[in-house]
């Protein structure tokens, strides 16, 4: 698998993964680590429901991929907007009857200033690998009274940047930055970037952190 033949763009070998070819991503720790598309393909399960309960009102899901926790939230009655840089996430997406677009967070959003919740599910607080940078995009997002909620992994994984890299079927995508961000360090990159509330949560060994402006 890690003996790649071929490179390609991010968004090309992450589609493939998509499709259901077997995928790793290296960088991120020792070794190679399988990129559990099968669990992110299937619908959104009791885990899940716990993270989904904590936003409140239109939400944001942001990183989407093939759209369980977008489609989970309409389930719930939520306004949910799915947005991922993966076109083939956003088909899959929108086939399951919700809507997506294809966007970079970074870039321009429909109802920018406006969410009252943005989801971050599925380790995607790494997105582009500077944490404090993407909270502080986030806030610009959000309504003022909004909230994001942010998986993050357990205590005692240490904060890190990484570049990263798919290998899916011998082909291997081009380099890209990615964070690893645990509940130990959310609350300083919470403050970082300006929200003045922070709550942990714990759910069956899911954790999970809940931002707010300053009451």
């Amino acid at each position: 698998m890690s003996r790649a033949t071929g490179s390609d763009s991010f968004t090309n070998v992450f589609a493939r993964a998509l499709q259901g070819h077997a995928c790793v991503v290296e960088g991120l720790g020792d070794g190679l680590q399988q990129v559990p598309v099968h669990l992110w393909s299937r619908a959104a399960d009791r885990s899940d429901a716990a993270l989904l309960d904590h936003c409140d009102g239109p939400t944001l899901d942001i990183g989407c991929g093939p759209g369980r926790m977008t489609q989970g939230l309409a389930e719930r009655g939520h306004v949910a907007l799915g947005i991922d840089v993966v076109h083939e996430a956003v088909r899959q997406t929108r086939d399951r009857g919700v809507p997506a677009l294809v966007r970079d967070v970074f870039d321009a959003l429909p109802g920018e200033g406006r969410w009252r919740s943005v989801l971050l599910a599925d380790g995607n607080v790494g997105i582009g690998g500077d944490p404090a940078v993407l909270l502080a995009r986030l806030r610009q997002v959000l309504d003022p009274r909004g909230r994001v909620v942010v998986d993050v992994a357990p205590p005692g994984v240490p904060l890190r940047s990484v570049w990263a890299s798919l290998v899916c079927e011998g082909v291997r995508s081009k380099p890209f930055r990615w964070a690893v961000v645990g509940v130990d360090d959310i609350g300083a990159l919470a403050r970082a970037a300006g929200f003045g509330t922070l709550e942990c949560h714990e759910h069956d060994g899911r954790w999970c952190a809940v931002l707010t402006e300053a009451a």
